[in-house]
């Protein structure tokens, strides 16, 4: 009954609220087991955040992966443009009848997101909707990095407002901390299309590293190390701008960093032709150990493509320095 009187008494904004933040929940343990792990971690007001920006992503990037069976393309981008345009009314009025838009809203409009991040974010949702260009094709290295910017190192963006709750960056932020929270971004990112590369490229028609339909064929151990690199490179960027951040978030971005380090190894020993037709997973028990290692203040930090990175890195500093 004490519970009952108190779910009375809350206000209906406030439990509007609450409704469309536990929606938002709902989108993200629904769709990523890493980063439910890692959004766990999280002191609670920051895990709604990063739930309703989770949910927004999520919900753009599922329409135009398929999850509107039978529609085209048409319909498609004027469902997505509508999308966009709910967010956008939303973070400016406070409410959308749309509960993951108005979760967001609520997150955007305290943590300070805003068209910087989600113009490009919707940008690069266009770019993937099926059949927008006549001939698929692999995708040249600007517009894979256009693309990468505005699908996740915005979103890297997103997430350094949402950590700071509304409070002000630090003055070199542009400097250290964003930089960084968009390599992580991208690194993501690029572990997401090797993981994928099969179902992109032989369902979604899509070019993010091979040609549509050559997966099986196109993917070659050159093109696996060269990625792999990538991301640690990017990860190796990513690093230090981690212990920049309030330390309440650490041990949540530390585990999804050593998540996603962990994938980019077992992909970087897996052969190419077996990368370009299986998934390449990290079972369950080692993400739990990375989440412990993080939450115990003794986050991983080390792996041998990642050594290599952080070491060139450092030389091309010290050149760059000389």
């Amino acid at each position: 009954m004490a519970f009952m009187s108190a779910v009375s008494h809350r206000s209906p904004a406030d439990r509007y609220t609450r409704t469309a933040r536990s929606a938002a929940r709902r989108v993200m343990r629904g769709y990523s087991t890493s980063f439910s792990l890692a959004s766990s971690a999280l002191p609670g007001r920051i895990r709604a955040h990063i739930e309703a920006v989770y949910a927004m992503v999520r919900v753009a990037d599922e329409l135009v992966d398929g999850a509107w069976e039978g529609a085209d393309p048409a319909a498609i981008r004027e469902e997505l443009d509508r999308f966009e345009s709910v967010i956008a009314g939303a973070v400016a009025s406070g409410f959308s009848t749309d509960l993951v838009a108005h979760a967001f809203a609520q997150t955007a409009r305290h943590t300070g997101i805003g068209p910087a991040q989600w113009e490009p974010f919707f940008a690069s949702m266009r770019s993937d909707i099926p059949e927008s260009t006549p001939t698929p094709a692999v995708l040249t290295p600007a517009q894979l990095a256009a693309y990468i910017h505005g699908s996740a190192e915005v979103v890297g963006e997103m997430c350094v407002l949402v950590f700071f709750d509304g409070s002000p960056l630090p003055p070199d932020a542009e400097d250290r901390l964003l930089p960084g929270a968009r390599a992580l971004g991208s690194a993501f990112q690029k572990v997401n299309f090797i993981r994928d590369i099969a179902h992109d490229s032989a369902r979604l028609r899509r070019g993010y590293l091979v040609a549509p339909g050559h997966a099986h064929s196109g993917f070659t151990e050159a093109d696996r190390d060269r990625l792999t690199d990538e991301v640690f490179t990017e990860l190796a960027v990513a690093a230090p701008a981690i212990d920049l951040l309030p330390r309440s978030v650490r041990p949540a971005v530390w585990t999804a960093f050593g998540v996603f380090a962990e994938l980019t190894h077992r992909i970087a020993r897996t052969p190419a032709h077996r990368v370009a037709r299986t998934r390449i997973r990290v079972p369950d028990p080692v993400k739990a150990g990375l989440a412990a290692r993080a939450a115990a203040g003794r986050p991983r930090t080390s792996w041998p493509g990642l050594d290599r990175a952080r070491d060139s890195n450092a030389t091309h500093t010290r050149a760059r320095q000389a």
